[in-house]
């Protein structure tokens, strides 16, 4: 397969209390490998914030091809956050990113319809997530050294 060809992929939602320990070893290995390890960035990836949230993945044959976290209102922030956002290595190029945050935003809009929803970008992820109907909602800050900027989505935006 080519690293362009899109991937088909199941998408899976639940709470880590749903999750086997396999299925949470993969996600937990999954983010710590790119966000700590391939970003060499060293910051608490074990934040305490997991099983509040809602665990969504992308995943084709057993394989963990993507994954996020979900928050409802109040939970994390004053309104609905989308965090943690990460695509394998193996599997970039092909749409999933576009993909995991079309399902967290239809999967936010189903839970919570009458919320705007936000998130913290990598800086150079800005573009992405405007594409989205994001837009910039602080200036850029370091989170664990790397440039950030919050951002926000009107609802049903």
């Amino acid at each position: 397969m080519s690293s362009t060809e899109m991937i088909d992929y199941d998408v899976d939602v639940r709470p880590m209390d749903a999750l086997s320990s396999q299925e949470l070893y993969a996600l937990l290995k999954l983010r710590t490998d790119v966000f700590i390890v391939e970003q060499a960035c060293i910051y608490p990836e074990l934040d305490g914030r997991d099983p509040e949230a809602l665990h969504l993945r992308l995943l084709s044959g057993g394989d963990l091809l993507a994954a996020a976290r979900l928050f409802g209102p109040g939970e994390m922030a004053e309104t609905v956050k989308i965090g943690r956002v990460v695509v394998a290595p193996d599997h970039r190029g092909r749409g999933l990113g576009q993909a995991l945050m079309r399902t967290a935003l239809d999967t936010c809009a189903r839970l919570f319809p009458a919320e705007p929803v936000a998130l913290s970008a990598q800086s150079h992820l800005v573009p992405f997530y405007r594409a989205l109907g994001f837009v910039p909602t602080s200036d850029e800050y370091l989170d664990a050294g790397v440039p950030h900027v919050d951002m926000r989505r009107a609802a049903g935006g």
